[in-house]
């Protein structure tokens, strides 16, 4: 057996149930009530007391606390901050970028590292909007649930749009996609992510159909797909890449179409 499984098995029932949980199949309402709720301890430092009553949850919750981050060994936040900031042709500072399903703020602090000035974002959960505006790094934030409404900004407003971690069974949907197309500008870029374990397998061939058929249809082109292998901590036997006790993923980075041509000298 490999070095890695015993480290897998030390993942806490907590976590295993609220990753298990993001792909379940509750009501949305109720999955964003029990999220808001979440966020209010979503800071809790490990050790310190913490506020009465349950930390479990039956029902699916949409994000992770820093804690389970961290045990989690989660990368997509770095891996498509640095991906992004590489296909950028000149310095970020000025480029306007929204940051979809936002959540706490994980993506924004690692494009904000990378020069990433003016950033927006939108999150379905108030609960979590509330600890984004808190972290300073967002100039302007909106609720708004990607699948079931259209993103609140005008077309052609952004020079970069991320997705980060909720492109997945039981989250946005793949048919949500042409709306981030509709608000990225001619020549911006998309940063998307998603899994590749087991249970997500059929959703990402769904994502990846939908990716492939705005390609063809011009809508914009590839400018690189990174396939991770340590993406994350599995939580289960089942969701192990052959046995190493991690789950792999992708980022995939887009550029819209017309992409303008190279600047002379």
């Amino acid at each position: 057996s490999g070095g890695r499984v015993p480290g897998r098995m030390r993942l806490s029932a907590g976590v295993r149930e609220r990753v298990a949980a993001v792909h379940g199949g509750s009501a949305l309402p109720e999955r964003l009530r029990l999220y808001d709720g979440w966020a209010a301890r979503y800071e809790q430092v490990p050790g310190e007391p913490r506020e009465p009553g349950p930390v479990r949850s039956p029902v699916p919750l949409t994000a992770v606390s820093p804690q389970d981050v961290s045990e989690l060994e989660y990368r997509a936040p770095q891996l498509a901050a640095a991906s992004l900031a590489s296909a950028f042709p000149s310095p970020p500072s000025a480029a306007r970028l929204l940051d979809v399903a936002c959540g706490t703020g994980l993506v924004a602090r690692e494009l904000h590292r990378r020069g990433f000035r003016c950033l927006h974002g939108v999150d379905g959960s108030e609960g979590m909007l509330e600890r984004a505006r808190s972290t300073g790094l967002y100039r302007q934030l909106w609720p708004c649930v990607l699948g079931r409404e259209p993103l609140p900004v005008p077309a052609g407003s952004y020079d970069a749009v991320t997705l980060v971690g909720a492109l997945g069974e039981g989250q946005v949907p793949s048919a949500a996609v042409p709306e981030l197309l509709r608000v990225t500008k001619p020549g911006g870029f998309l940063c998307l992510t998603t899994r590749s374990n087991p249970s997500n397998l059929r959703y990402k061939a769904e994502l990846e159909a939908a990716l492939k058929g705005l390609e063809e249809q011009g809508a914009w082109q590839k400018v690189l797909v990174q396939e991770v292998e340590n993406w994350e901590r599995a939580t289960s036997e089942e969701e192990s890449t052959q046995g190493t006790g991690y789950i792999s993923g992708v980022v995939y980075v887009y550029q819209k179409c017309p992409v303008p041509p190279p600047k002379e000298g």
